[in-house]
């Protein structure tokens, strides 16, 4: 007798062999047996007659670290089969943290990561936050710490390289949350005050990381014809360090692109990406519009400098033609300009009287700098260079998904099953095993989740049942909050957290630290 017994799909293991027909058996939160069961009685089954029976997705980037608490946010990505959210990402979340800290990173990444529902004023431990995740939700987390973050807890806002004494008390935090569990650093360094930092600060504070044998997440210093540099930059951390870097939501020319991994490698460096199927980004307002030179680790400086008619002269002088037909507002939170929310800007602000770049600063400040944006990426990145990064060995999925807002990018409801369906299904990208592989065995690998990832008797029972004829992507642009369809069953941790479609409202999921 058996807790759970999934009779009759056609296994996807994770390990790249070919589906095969067989049954999984579950108790205790693990995968008892697999394969051909017969006799195997259960306290219940569920019927995998024609669907396949795939290891949980891990989200290896997601912006999930308060929406995760959300149920219609946990409705999303159970849908698609995510069962895992990397979480910390891009340099910038709430712990480690001192009180201002925390009030400052749950300000400045508001329109991407939300507020967490049960903070309370800091200061905030990895350990404490975890705890929040641990048996709060259906998915299992897993935790990054954030640079940023940290870099903040020490230095501030200050825009300066840091002194020895600050650097060991950063790399004293580091090594802190390491121990507490998490499971990697990560940086982003286009954000601030992250921007701040050098490579030798950057690498100094991934020595205990690569000690650990844990990876280094890097939203690069720059994506597309800066890519070159921004990876150069990461392989000289690497190798002062001898940390294994892992590139966020890897975008642009697929050739270059592809070429700079293939020579990292080639090094000997264990380099590995994240990519998403989609032609479009979103972020911050702030960074898609704001330059360096303002104090945005300020956030109350930058308030007074936009309010400043020299500051919006030079602004003006400085953005980039086509900038403002490439932005979408997402997430406007000010009662009175809400109506913005799903507009091109330029629109927006032709409704509101205004030249684009005066709205953008108005709508600015009426938000607090919190407003988001989705925006389309420079034409080098490609239908075909998706397609010929997903295809690399050295890939995991991202959905790099923020649920913010009334008219968010779609990727949060849709990448993986946007993969599963286009990338699988039509186009041949990869085959069913493979996808077991991208989406979920080398991520686990990555992050050493040992016991995830793969259908094997003794590991976790993540599982998901998907009919593989009907797995889609619905969410679009215009309606980006639409689930995804064709996944039927999904099992964390040995419970069932989706059934038939539908939230079943246990809360299993777990913090997961590196094993």
């Amino acid at each position: 007798m058996v807790e759970i017994l999934i009779r009759g799909g056609w296994v996807v293991d994770g390990t790249v062999a070919p589906p095969f027909r067989g049954d999984v058996a579950v108790s205790g939160g693990r995968i008892t047996d697999v394969g051909a069961l017969p006799g195997a009685s259960a306290e219940a089954e569920i019927d995998a007659t024609g669907r396949f029976v795939l290891p949980g997705f891990i989200d290896t980037h997601v912006h999930g670290d308060a929406a995760v608490f959300n149920a219609d946010v946990q409705l999303a990505a159970l849908r698609q089969g995510v069962t895992t959210f990397v979480l910390g990402q891009d340099g910038v979340s709430f712990a480690p943290a001192d009180a201002a800290t925390l009030a400052y990173v749950s300000r400045y990444f508001a329109p991407v990561n939300g507020r967490h529902p049960g903070l309370n004023e800091g200061p905030l431990s990895v350990a404490e936050l975890l705890a929040t995740y641990d048996r709060r939700v259906p998915l299992n987390t897993v935790y990054l710490l954030p640079h940023g973050t940290i870099r903040h807890n020490v230095l501030g806002p200050a825009r300066r390289r840091v002194d020895d004494g600050e650097l060991a008390a950063m790399r004293d935090q580091v090594e802190r949350g390491l121990s507490e569990g998490a499971a990697g650093l990560s940086t982003g360094l286009e954000y601030f005050p992250g921007a701040y930092a050098d490579a030798a600060e950057v690498a100094a504070l991934c020595a205990p990381v690569a000690a650990a044998g844990l990876p280094y997440v890097t939203h690069m210093r720059g994506y597309e014809d800066q890519a070159g540099d921004a990876m150069a930059e990461v392989l000289e951390i690497a190798r002062a360090s001898g940390v294994a870097p892992h590139v966020s939501h890897y975008h642009g020319p697929a050739g270059k692109l592809i070429a700079l991994v293939d020579g990292a490698r080639a090094e000997g460096v264990d380099l590995t990406f994240d990519n998403y199927p989609y032609l479009r980004g979103s972020s911050t307002l702030t960074l898609v519009t704001l330059p360096g030179w303002l104090p945005v680790a300020d956030l109350d400086a930058t308030m007074d400098a936009l309010d400043d008619p020299a500051v919006r002269a030079r602004l003006k002088r400085q953005w980039p033609a086509g900038l403002w037909q490439r932005i979408t507002l997402s997430h406007v939170p000010a009662d009175e300009l809400r109506w913005a929310e799903g507009m091109a800007l330029p629109e927006a602000a032709a409704r509101a009287g205004r030249s684009p770049g005066e709205f953008c600063c108005d709508l600015l400040m009426a938000t607090r700098l919190e407003a988001g944006c989705v925006f389309g990426q420079p034409p080098t990145n490609t239908e075909e260079s998706v397609r010929a990064l997903l295809s690399h060995p050295a890939q995991t999925t991202g959905s790099d998904a923020i649920y913010q807002g009334g008219h968010p990018h779609p990727r949060g409801w849709g990448a993986f099953a946007r993969l599963l369906a286009r990338h699988v299904r039509e186009l041949g990208d990869w085959t069913w095993e493979q996808a077991a592989g991208h989406l979920s065995a080398h991520a686990a690998r990555r992050f050493r989740l040992t016991d995830r990832g793969l259908i094997r008797r003794g590991f976790a029972a993540d599982l998901v049942v998907l009919d593989p004829r009907a797995v889609a992507d619905r969410a679009t642009y215009e309606h980006p909050r639409e689930p995804a369809c064709g996944v039927h069953h999904v099992l964390v941790g040995g419970v069932p957290v989706l059934a038939d479609g539908a939230l079943t409202g246990a809360l299993p999921g777990r913090a997961l630290t590196p094993n």
